[in-house]
């Protein structure tokens, strides 16, 4: 824990004149004290170390001194770390250009499902990589017509990764863009590797829990009811998973001791640490930000120092962010539960 009375960079970070606010695509950052951040001298700052090395990577512009001095101070105590961030940063606190402050904290994880490698068995749902010719994010076949069109089918010949038992394990997979697989190989020996985002179909993505709450066949938008409902409704499971057009392809990844100690890449292009990367609307906030979070709710109360390197379609607006969970089914437990209110400041390079 770090207080004001044990450090001098509080004074000296709040006795300094405010830089001007800066308007940013979809945001307004304006420029606080770190004494007005919630709960600011309290978080584990080691825990956010590895997640802001992962960052430096491939920092953001203006990053490039910062890293060089996280690198220096990854074994540095918590209160060496915390008076360099108030000396080194500005925080700003995000807002609509409306001005509002007040947004959306929603949660994601990675999945770890069983697979095979060839179909049968039970596993009959495929999982693609990317077909030859098909840029991401291109326009090409919908979801309904991969299933039914002769053309598109003889295109995904050969495109099969593995195959899932559930369809909409299949589908909870695409939504969260990644998941680790224990897979079943031909010769009977399993492994685990991790399927990596690689690109989509072009078509826009339509949530099967709004299709399904629409016709009021479920009274709740939970993935449990989503499975209720297709355990009981067989039949009608494929005019259901139609209704989300967009279909994801993956590729293939190794799995070994250290990238499983990590999720995986996000938009950022480094490797997503469990709480403490968020996704974000990269018109708001450049990938390699530093931000801190507030965010009180049922599900969890964060006030930590976080770091943006992902995005996702949904994740839109100067206040909203996905929080990356990790894996399993806690992290499940946790980004199912994670729908509650948001307050974000963006730490940013003083002018020197």
């Amino acid at each position: 824990m770090v207080t004001p009375q044990s450090s001098q960079a509080w004074q000296w970070a709040d006795s300094q004149p405010l830089p001007a606010p800066i308007a940013r695509g979809k945001s307004v950052w304006t420029p606080a004290r770190w004494s007005e951040l919630p709960g600011w001298g309290y978080d584990a700052l080691h825990e956010a170390w590895n997640a802001w090395l992962r960052s430096c990577e491939r920092p953001a512009a203006g990053f490039g001194p910062v890293c060089a001095e996280v690198r220096q101070l990854t074994l540095g105590g918590a209160e060496e770390q915390h008076d360099w961030l108030m000396r080194r940063l500005q925080p700003y606190r995000l807002s609509a250009p409306a001005g509002e402050t007040k947004g959306l904290l929603t949660g994601y994880y990675e999945p770890v499902m069983s697979a095979s490698r060839q179909a049968g068995a039970g596993f009959g749902v495929p999982l693609y990589g990317l077909p030859p010719g098909v840029r991401n994010g291109s326009a090409w076949y919908s979801r309904q017509e991969m299933e039914r069109s002769p053309q598109a089918q003889a295109a995904l010949r050969g495109q099969e990764i593995a195959w899932l038992a559930d369809p909409i394990d299949a589908l909870l997979l695409q939504i969260q863009g990644s998941g680790r697989l224990t897979i079943t190989e031909p010769d009977g020996s399993r492994r685990q590797v991790r399927l990596a985002y690689a690109g989509n179909n072009g078509h826009p993505y339509q949530s099967v829990a709004r299709w399904l709450l629409d016709r009021k066949l479920i009274s709740s938008g939970s993935w449990e009811a989503i499975r209720a409902w297709a355990l009981q409704n067989p039949q009608r499971v494929p005019e259901m998973l139609a209704a989300n057009p967009r279909m994801v392809f993956f590729r293939e990844e190794p799995l070994g001791e250290l990238e499983a100690r990590f999720g995986p890449r996000g938009a950022q292009g480094v490797a997503l640490t469990p709480g403490r990367s968020i996704a974000v609307d990269r018109d708001s906030i450049p990938y390699g930000t530093p931000v801190w979070l507030r965010s009180a709710g049922p599900a969890a109360q964060f006030e930590k120092l976080v770091l943006a390197q992902d995005t996702g379609s949904a994740i839109v607006g100067a206040v909203r962010a996905d929080y990356f969970t990790g894996w399993g089914d806690d992290a499940y437990t946790l980004a199912a539960g994670l729908k509650q209110p948001l307050e974000l400041w963006a730490l940013w390079p003083r002018s020197q």
